[in-house]
């Protein structure tokens, strides 16, 4: 499956949301992530996030069956994927 996450942390855990979803998914800004995972690590993922979050943390998650009919759509300047070397 295709996955596009959004999160809001307070400050004091966004860090350790970063890093949990880098694991998984490829950070396209600030708080976004996207990319193909398989069932068992989006269940992991899931339960990560959710062991991190308190109070008014929240977190989007958007599904598709594949990445293959999505089209993306960037107004601005594009940077390069985080997760690059």
């Amino acid at each position: 499956m295709y996955v596009i996450l959004v999160y809001d942390f307070d400050e004091s855990r966004v860090n350790r949301a970063l890093q949990t979803c880098r694991k998984y998914l490829t950070w396209v800004q600030r708080s976004v992530f996207e990319g193909e995972i398989s069932e068992g690590k989006f269940y992991a993922l899931k339960e990560e996030l959710r062991r991190i979050m308190r109070g008014k943390d929240s977190v989007i998650i958007y599904l598709l069956e594949t990445g293959r009919y999505l089209k993306r759509e960037v107004l601005g300047e594009e940077g390069q994927p985080f997760n690059v070397l």
